[in-house]
């Protein structure tokens, strides 16, 4: 049983849905730990040749949570009710604990993932979702790292080595959200499509993919990936980690979660993006179709209510 995603089988293709839908699917204990799990369910079921990640609701996945001050894992990174800088450095670099090998059984999996993404994606849900094989999004979605500007780092480095110098560059120091359009044109993920067509895409793709041996997918899978890890993958998101680890915990940083806690994370995020218009600070014009609603299950429902 799972509390914050569902998970689903028809025929060859395993479906993890982030299942938060009236939260924008954003990430608290135990989602990564239930990711994980579901992704090792799939490997293991011999049935199943291809795993698909999606999101429930409007959102594929807006970040991590933080309305209640960051306080879900306090467990992990706090002493007494505080930031412990010692205890947060050992969650962040533990296989056992941290949130980036959670994401990374995507990329582990030898079973390819395709991660299927509209409406919001960003900050650690657009890590994950950079995490799979083949990202395929809706045109109107949008990605984007709003931890650019406070309280955050790159920590799964899929940006970094998805995209060329000059584009991550760009985005690493501005945080600027871009479409599913965009992105499949400057090569961070593989391709855009209008929403009505995203599920028939995916599903068309996942086809494909299970036409292949499973195999020849692992082999394949795995070549590419040993040249990414050869490029220093795992360095990146080491350094990344501890990085986001420290940027989480600024002077800076802190007030901004105090006033998310104090004031609401609506207060929070429209002093953040202000400057820049984005985000919830965007005109309907710059921001996903609300009415863009996909439901749990397997790639047989979406639609406007």
């Amino acid at each position: 049983m799972y509390e914050k995603i569902s998970y689903d089988v028809d025929g060859s293709t395993a479906t993890i849905t982030l299942d938060r839908p009236d939260n924008l699917n954003t990430i608290v204990p135990p989602m990564l730990e239930e990711l994980e799990a579901a992704v090792g369910r799939a490997i293991r079921d011999r049935s199943v040749k291809v795993i698909v990640l999606q999101g429930a609701g409007r959102a594929f996945c807006a970040g991590f949570n933080f309305s209640g001050g960051f306080s879900h894992w306090d467990d992990v990174i706090a002493t007494d009710g505080e930031w412990d800088a010692g205890r947060d450095l050992m969650m962040v670099t533990s296989q056992e604990l941290g949130w980036v090998p959670r994401f990374m059984s995507l990329w582990r999996s030898p079973k390819p993932v395709i991660a299927q993404v509209h409406g919001w994606c960003l900050g650690g849900g657009s890590e994950m979702a950079l995490c799979a094989d083949i990202v395929i999004a809706s045109e109107d979605a949008r990605i984007g790292t709003p931890y650019s500007r406070i309280w955050g780092c790159h920590h799964a480095g899929m940006w970094v080595y998805r995209l060329g110098l000059a584009k991550a560059k760009e985005l690493a120091l501005l945080g600027r959200p871009v479409s599913g359009r965009e992105a499949a044109d400057i090569g961070l993920i593989n391709r855009a499509v209008p929403f009505a067509r995203l599920q028939d895409e995916v599903r068309r793709f996942a086809e494909q993919l299970a036409s292949i041996p499973s195999s020849q997918l692992a082999a394949m899978k795995l070549v590419v990936n040993q040249a990414y890890d050869n490029m220093g993958l795992s360095s990146t998101q080491l350094l990344g980690s501890v990085m986001d680890s420290m940027m989480r915990n600024t002077p800076e940083a802190r007030s901004f979660i105090a006033k998310a806690a104090a004031e609401g994370v609506p207060a929070a995020v429209a002093e953040r993006d202000g400057p820049f218009a984005d985000y919830s600070q965007g005109t309907a014009a710059d921001k996903p179709d609300p009415r863009n609603i996909v439901y749990a299950g397997s790639l047989r429902r979406a639609g406007r209510p």
